[in-house]
């Protein structure tokens, strides 16, 4: 069947055009719906609090089931086999540590940023400058994984040149969070994820009603074509040290994502917040089980070589697969599904970046506290411009990534920039202020860096300027970079300690677990 299979993805498709425009509309309504009642900065930046523990589920789930999880896993499993997996189990395997460490004490001592639990007890003008350093690094790295996808989704479904097809998402994404803010985000990502768990259902249904509903056949179908080397660990990371740090990187930078963790401040309480993280994970599981299978049906049904013929980083084999086995209607389903993907998570990242900027360095560092709800809403309605100017030449420059990967590399900044830092601010009573700017400097410094060093960007990206092979042998720097960080923080409070932050340790304590003095 795959040798025959002639696709019409890269021609204009009146059915995908149509879907595309049919959810920007009904989520434009959204975002006007949202934006009449998004007039404060706790309705812009946390939805008034209103978001029950159900819904704030499906929208976690939604803002993480991103571009990488559907068009990068996806892609990975079709053309490197059993390995792919890596990414789907290093995604899910962070939520306990969400569950049991982070979603209660964050919802009971924050505001709106994670920065505000760090700062909690210590001085908030160097914990909120290092703190929003590090949270926009993610976001620029993470913007990259998810502009490159909607590029190559756009240009292949409806034949606009990708920078065009950039530039358009770009677009509408200034536009959901500008006038909704997180009410509109919300409902969007929450849209986004009924839609992608029913879409990708339905062709996990279609997959292997061709294998007589049975997984093991599609193994053994895919193995008969390639190899066992598709089964088998080995294909995408053969170093081990590869493995022990690109798993590192997913785990922890799942609890050290800004736009995660600030969804947990549009619930009522911890224990709303708490219930919401459950729903999540179950709801995360199921998807990427999905996807391991819709990767090797992609692998089946399609072939590597067309896979890789339409992107090189495999992004559209569920796109190709949906249309092997459903039809061109399918195809054009699935189309505007990946695209609301895409534009959930880019909303939320920009609105985490925008909040970033306008909460902790505008109104605590630059106005020290003196700004208007006001002043602080229009600066992160200007930051939100900036950010998606940015995210527009980012995904520009980075075509032709596979997003997965590029997402892992925002997973290592997550993970060593702000996860250390957060940790030990609710766990360690010497904490102090220095050793927290000494984690979150140290652990982002050197996560970049070392991903500037790294095969990824010097081969892939900058071509082995010199003809130099890359100065760093990992692909991904979280294990260097994250135990880096804890010590530095280690260091820094017991060379600098603070005696006024180890008081204020125990009425932290009863905040963090019993949500005392909580909003």
């Amino acid at each position: 069947m795959a040798s025959e299979f002639t696709s019409t993805i890269g021609q204009p498709n009146a059915l995908s055009i149509g879907f595309f425009f049919l959810f920007v509309a009904f989520t434009l309504g959204v975002t006007w719906w949202a934006a009449r009642r998004s007039r404060s900065a706790a309705e812009f930046y946390a939805a008034g609090r209103s978001v029950t523990g159900f819904q704030n589920g499906l929208a976690l789930a939604g803002d993480y089931m991103s571009a990488a999880s559907f068009l990068g896993i996806a892609g990975l499993v079709a053309l490197k086999g059993y390995d792919g997996l890596i990414y789907s189990i290093g995604f899910l395997v962070g939520w306990p540590v969400m569950m049991f460490l982070i979603a209660e004490p964050l919802r009971n001592l924050g505001k709106y940023t994670f920065a505000d639990v760090v700062a909690y007890r210590l001085r908030q003008k160097p914990i909120r400058v290092a703190a929003a350093c590090g949270s926009l690094m993610t976001v620029a790295f993470y913007l990259i994984a998810q502009m490159v996808g909607s590029g190559s989704l756009v240009h292949l479904m409806f034949g606009l040149p990708y920078e065009t097809a950039v530039l358009v998402v770009g677009a509408v994404m200034i536009a959901y969070v500008l006038f909704g803010g997180m009410l509109a985000t919300t409902w969007v990502q929450i849209i986004k994820a009924v839609l992608l768990l029913g879409g990708a259902s339905v062709m996990v249904f279609f997959v292997l009603r061709h294998f007589g509903f049975s997984p093991a056949e599609l193994f053994r179908a895919s193995a008969a074509r390639y190899g066992d080397k598709v089964l088998a660990p080995g294909g995408l990371v053969s170093n081990p040290w590869d493995a022990l740090s690109l798993g590192m990187a997913l785990m922890f930078g799942t609890a050290g994502l800004p736009h995660i963790l600030m969804r947990f401040y549009t619930v009522p309480d911890a224990k709303a917040a708490r219930k919401s993280v459950f729903y999540a994970t179950g709801f995360i599981s199921y998807f990427y089980v999905l996807t391991f299978i819709i990767g090797f049906g992609a692998m089946a049904l399609v072939g590597q070589d067309i896979i890789a013929g339409f992107d090189k980083g495999g992004n559209m084999a569920a796109l190709l697969l949906a249309e092997v086995t459903g039809g061109t209607m399918f195809l054009g389903f699935i189309a505007a599904v990946a695209f609301a993907t895409i534009l959930a998570v880019v909303a939320g990242l920009t609105l985490a970046g925008a909040t970033t900027y306008a909460h902790d360095l505008y109104a605590n560092v630059f106005r020290r506290g003196r700004s208007t709800e006001d002043d602080e809403v229009r600066m992160a309605k200007r930051a939100t411009v900036a950010l998606g100017v940015l995210a527009v030449a980012l995904g520009i420059a980075f075509k032709g990534q596979n997003v997965a990967f590029m997402v892992g590399l925002a997973f290592a900044i997550a993970a060593s920039a702000n996860f250390p830092a957060l940790l030990m601010s609710i766990l360690w009573k010497r904490f102090s202020t220095f050793g927290a700017v000494c984690s979150i400097a140290t652990g982002a410094t050197l996560a970049v860096g070392l991903i500037m060093l790294s095969p990824t960007v010097w081969v892939d990206v900058l071509h082995s300027p010199w003809g130099m092979a890359a100065p760093f042998a990992l692909k991904n720097p979280a294990l260097i970079s994250l135990p880096a960080a804890f010590a530095a923080g280690w260091l820094g409070s017991v060379l600098r300690p603070e005696p006024d932050a180890e008081e204020r340790y125990a009425e932290q304590k009863i905040r963090n677990y019993l949500g005392v003095g909580a909003e």
